[in-house]
């Protein structure tokens, strides 16, 4: 990398750092157990039809989810920080019971407390860099309750309880 795409990488980081994100947790089950990642890329791409899209990097939970024919996206609410926060370390604690995990009928686990929990198949996976994007078709929508925010921003989870902001 020259040093002009070094700086530019850095302050676009330290801009996306300035930038609050909602936050989900992306999960997958598997031959080898259910696999999982915070996310604060999730974004909805189109309603005709129904889709979404997340990024992930190698992790072994991304390869795990980059593998799945189907996985969930769970739109967390601000009861849910300490889950966001194991789910981004990759020694943190994971479908726990004490989290509150269920499955689907069709496999995939999902977070019925979540202010949204979003069963999806992959469409699309578009490497960019050392990160892949996926545009993922949305088949079911669980809608939990809508109380409260919990917000990614400058490497911390902020939550708001309440109307505004």
């Amino acid at each position: 990398m020259s040093s002009i795409d070094t700086e530019v990488g850095q302050r676009l980081k330290d801009a996306f750092r300035r930038y609050p994100t909602g936050v989900a947790v992306i999960a997958a089950g598997g031959s080898r157990g259910p696999a999982g990642l915070t996310a604060s890329s999730v974004a909805s791409v189109s309603l005709s039809p129904p889709a979404l899209s997340f990024s992930v990097m190698g992790s072994r939970s991304a390869r795990a989810i980059l593998t799945a024919p189907s996985l969930t996206v769970n739109l967390l609410g601000p009861e849910h920080t300490g889950l966001a926060r194991d789910f981004a370390r990759p020694d943190g604690p994971r479908f726990t019971r004490e989290q509150g995990w269920d499955v689907w009928p069709t496999g995939e686990p999902f977070l019925p407390g979540a202010q949204a929990s979003l069963r999806v198949a992959p469409l699309h996976l578009v490497p960019v860099g050392d990160s892949t994007v996926v545009v993922a078709t949305v088949l079911e929508v669980l809608l939990g309750s809508a109380h409260g925010r919990l917000v990614h921003h400058d490497r911390e989870f902020h939550t708001h309880h309440g109307d505004g902001f």
